[in-house]
């Protein structure tokens, strides 16, 4: 029997699309920043905030860089506070947080649970098992979207790879969850959408794995996971943590 379940988010729990191509995103957000004294044309904000993160990320780990992890290996608000800095218009952490917010709202196509996600872990809750979060995310998003979903209330604890200088499948982003909670890692399951970043970084992290293929996961071989459900299952997911069948 699992006594600890450990959840990937967006793919596993959450089924989300963004898009930053937009042209009308550039537009709004330029907007934005206009409000505050920074003047940018489209274009421009669009060139920087793509230069900006390039350089913050220079050098890091690259792993499926999918929109909506967004740079998870840098605090994304640190962007949104350097395109008001390069215009000489000094604010503070709290602004860039909500520009960041603002700009995901501009970008999110739509953000919603799968089917049954919310039944499953008020099941696995009530059979007092405990649940955490380990995403490579940015806690300025994935905190809030939460929040709005309803879910926040099932965990105890959320780990977001932008407070930290590692991300999944770095063992170092496991052991943190994993030492934090006293967690034993045989009567433990990674519950991931990503052969490489849930899977792998799990299996060497001594837990075992349930693998979900969703529509969202990365084109890859089906990895080597203890259980491995081919479509998302929100049903079979619960007996398997359940159950162990």
């Amino acid at each position: 029997m699992f006594d600890t379940c450990i959840f990937d988010f967006y793919g596993t729990l959450a089924d989300i699309q963004t898009d930053e191509t937009e042209p009308e995103v550039w537009k709004k957000l330029s907007q934005f920043y206009a409000f505050y004294g920074a003047c940018y044309v489209p274009s421009e904000i669009k060139e920087r905030y793509e230069k900006i993160t390039q350089s913050m990320t220079e050098g890091k780990l690259g792993i499926r860089r999918d929109s909506h992890e967004s740079f998870p290996e840098i605090q994304i608000e640190k962007v949104f506070l350097e395109l008001f800095s390069e215009k000489g218009i000094h604010v503070g952490k709290e602004l860039a947080i909500h520009t960041g917010q603002f700009f995901r709202v501009l970008t999110t196509k739509y953000l919603t649970l799968y089917d049954g996600t919310e039944y499953m872990l008020n099941s696995i809750k009530e059979k007092g098992k405990k649940i955490y979060l380990l995403s490579n995310a940015q806690r300025i998003f994935t905190e809030y979207e939460m929040n709005s979903l309803n879910i926040t209330k099932y965990f105890d604890g959320i780990f977001i790879s932008s407070d930290y200088e590692f991300r999944k499948p770095d063992i170092r982003f496991f052991r943190k969850l994993i030492d934090t909670y006293h967690i034993l890692p045989e009567t433990a399951i990674m519950i991931g959408n990503d052969g490489v970043c849930d899977i792998l970084g799990a299996k060497k992290a001594g837990l075992r794995t349930l693998y979900v293929h969703s529509n969202i996961s990365p084109n890859e071989d089906v990895p080597n996971a203890d259980y491995v459900l081919n479509e998302m299952n929100m049903k079979r997911i619960q007996e398997i943590l359940l159950y162990n069948k």
